[in-house]
């Protein structure tokens, strides 16, 4: 297997610090999930790298069968705690929503379902946490 890109970020202070590229050129204060300060939280930047993949290996699979309807996805990221204990047992949930205009919501979501099988976020999830995607008339 080649390797054809690698990316680096870091971070301190977890959930309460900030995140940055190695030559600082993307710099990002982190908050818990429903804080009121300016930042965001991992579950927001892992649902924007999320759609933005989505969208992408869509556009391919659109490419690929001469369809020319703009898309878009808006990825849903949730928190789950499964524990009854008092240390958190915390697993992600994604719900995808597709949007592709002048196409009827059944191709729509045939064309979803293929993009799903090759983005390399669906594939990095599958077995791993609950994805769901569906086709809807408008985002």
């Amino acid at each position: 297997m080649k390797k054809v890109y690698t990316t680096t970020m870091i971070n301190t202070g977890g959930r309460s610090g900030e995140s940055h590229s190695p030559n600082h050129s993307f710099n990002v204060n982190i908050e818990e999930p429903g804080s009121k300060t300016e930042g965001t939280n991992p579950e927001e930047l892992f649902a924007a790298g999320y759609s933005a993949c989505f969208n992408s290996a869509l556009d391919y699979i659109k490419r690929a069968k001469n369809i020319r309807g703009n898309s878009i996805i808006k990825v849903r990221v949730s928190l789950y705690n499964q524990s009854k204990e008092s240390v958190p047992d915390v697993v992600l949930g994604v719900e995808i929503e597709g949007f592709i205009s002048n196409l009827p919501l059944s191709k729509v979501q045939e064309l979803l379902d293929e993009a799903h099988q090759v983005c390399p976020y669906s594939r990095a999830t599958r077995g791993n946490i609950s994805v769901t995607v569906q086709a809807v008339p408008e985002i």
